[in-house]
């Protein structure tokens, strides 16, 4: 069987086994995201999984870098994703990705021993393993001013719709500075 043929069988699998069940969402027909826990656990966490084109000979991309993994610290994030991969490695040439989520749902006490009650959210840890060509990167957007609303209608009144001012906002006053001088010369 090639890897399309693979693919298609376990996408299919997937989608009978999952059928109903709402911590399983399909983001795509290779890339599938599962909530291990309940909503409002502490230690409940998001495995997403990622499949390349030539999965299932070459491991799939595990992620963890979704939002809801935020109050998650990088060191049990990084703990998971090591434990799922000697998985993929044991698994690697077989449809894997309900192995993974079943290990994941299994283990969730010991996977998340060692996370406590509360972590403060981490921003900018991005973890996921697998393929090397797919790199993960985070900016830091800037804040912007906050304005009143008149200070909003102000300069929405002041500017055209790319927030640019109009050409020549200003020449009435160097028309009027250019007459007044032609007045008195």
């Amino acid at each position: 069987m090639t890897a399309n043929e693979d693919q298609e069988m376990e996408l299919e699998a997937l989608r009978s086994i999952y059928e109903g069940d709402e911590r399983f969402r399909e983001l795509s027909p290779v890339s599938f995201q599962y909530r291990i826990g309940e909503n409002g656990d502490p230690k409940a966490f998001l495995i997403e999984i990622s499949w390349p084109e030539t999965y299932p000979q070459m491991a799939p991309v595990i992620s963890m870098d979704a939002f809801f993994n935020n109050t998650i610290s990088s060191s049990i994030k990084q703990s998971i994703l090591d434990k799922l991969m000697t998985e993929v490695e044991v698994n690697l040439g077989t449809a894997m990705t309900y192995t993974l989520f079943e290990y994941a749902k299994d283990n969730k006490e010991l996977l998340m021993e060692n996370q406590p009650a509360y972590v403060a959210p981490s921003g900018g840890n991005n973890i996921s393993v697998g393929t090397p060509d797919v790199v993960s990167s985070s900016k830091k957007k800037d804040k912007k001013e906050q304005l009143s609303k008149t200070q909003k209608r102000k300069l929405a009144d002041k500017t055209d719709h790319r927030g640019e001012l109009p050409r020549g906002w200003n020449w009435v006053d160097v028309v009027k500075h250019v007459s007044i001088f032609t007045l008195f010369s």
